[in-house]
């Protein structure tokens, strides 16, 4: 297959591979943390349980569903966007919760413990495995306070996303209006087209000799 011509791209952008945006990635360890660790630190039959798991999974499927959309609708992208920013702030509150309510301690975002984090936030690609010997093996409030770091680096990068998707969208503008740009180029580009030639009348019978 071709490499798509830069100068003749169309009305739809090119769009990348959700799976290489480190918010995804970020957003699915988060994910496999909060499934494990609502279901071994909170009390079977809490709502809490679902609803925590509900958000992070809401937070990974939107950025992957506006990744997808982004082809077709900078609107539809930039909303389900905002709908992960909206889910993980959402998780972000319920572990503050979590560990407000049973008196633990929550990290500073100076401390040594949540700049160890970062460190391993810097880490590409980010996968569960970077995070997982420290939730299988440290006690819940540590566990808790990884989750709130990686929260919060998510979400900053989801700010990123979406500062640069409104900025996009008001350079850009949205389908409609890359459908009727696309439109007067290609006719445009008809009127300035040199006129063709003669129709062809066949050989004549000099050509012959």
């Amino acid at each position: 297959m071709s490499a798509p011509d830069k100068n003749n791209a169309g009305f739809l952008p090119e769009y990348g591979n959700y799976e290489d945006l480190l918010s995804f990635q970020k957003a699915e360890v988060v994910y496999d943390l909060t499934f494990r660790f609502a279901h071994k630190y909170l009390a079977r039959g809490d709502r809490t349980i679902d609803q925590m798991i509900q958000s992070a999974r809401s937070g990974k499927k939107n950025i992957l569903e506006g990744s997808k959309a982004s082809k077709t609708s900078s609107e539809m992208e930039l909303k389900l966007t905002n709908v992960a920013r909206a889910s993980l702030e959402e998780l972000l509150d319920d572990y503050k919760d979590y560990l407000r309510a049973r008196d633990l301690r929550i990290w500073d975002k100076d401390s040594k413990e949540a700049q160890y984090v970062r460190q391993l936030g810097r880490k590409a690609p980010q996968t569960y495995e970077l995070y997982c010997e420290f939730v299988e093996t440290r006690p819940p409030e540590i566990v808790a306070n990884i989750a709130l770091c990686l929260i919060h680096q998510t979400n900053y990068l989801i700010d990123q996303q979406i500062r640069r998707l409104e900025k996009d969208f008001l350079k850009n503008g949205g389908l409609r209006e890359r459908m009727t740009r696309a439109r007067l180029q290609a006719r445009d580009q008809q009127r300035r087209a040199p006129p063709n030639g003669p129709p062809s009348q066949g050989p004549h019978p000099e050509d012959e000799c």
